[in-house]
């Protein structure tokens, strides 16, 4: 998986230690209603496009970026879905907790292909019957199942199932 220079920089002074970073991550719909995934090249899980923003980058670009870089699908965002916290333990041990804004997108050109870096697999899934996935990937796409949906967020003191544990990667 590509890891930012930005991080790896980082990662030399605190090691594992925790680490918050700014992150994105797009629920994407085609015309028929299904949702672009993503085969994780890291635990071969079925995931969101997601990714780290880099130092300078606007989170919009970043989501195009990253939708792009892991299944070859151009998107154009629809609104921002929602934002919160969310914590990551990798294998390595390296600790993360990201502010992830995620976005509803659809898609405008390309072709679902993994990249073979991070994703081995991308496909698109009916929201009926979507492979098995963590809460945190559900909540955001429950909270994008329509266009007018309202922005996502905990409230003050919510303490939601799928943003308290960390996810081991």
């Amino acid at each position: 998986m590509a890891i930012s220079p930005y991080i790896i920089r980082m990662r030399k002074y605190i090691g594992s230690e925790l680490l918050l970073l700014p992150g994105v991550s797009a629920v994407v719909r085609n015309d028929a209603g299904q949702v672009l995934l993503a085969r994780r090249s890291d635990n071969g899980r079925w995931s969101l496009p997601a990714g780290v923003i880099d130092p300078g980058e606007q989170p919009a670009d970043a989501v195009l970026r990253e939708v792009l870089e892991e299944t070859g699908v151009r998107v154009e965002i629809e609104r921002v879905g929602g934002v919160a916290t969310h914590p990551v333990v990798y294998p390595n041990g390296d600790a993360c907790e990201y502010l992830n804004v995620w976005f509803r997108c659809r898609p405008v050109g390309g072709a679902p292909t993994a990249d073979h870096d991070e994703s081995t697999e991308v496909g698109w899934f009916d929201p009926d019957d979507l492979p098995e996935l963590d809460d945190w990937s559900r909540l955001r796409i429950d909270t994008t199942l329509r266009e007018d949906d309202p922005t996502w967020h905990a409230r003050p003191g919510e303490r939601h199932p799928a943003l308290g544990q960390p996810d081991a990667l």
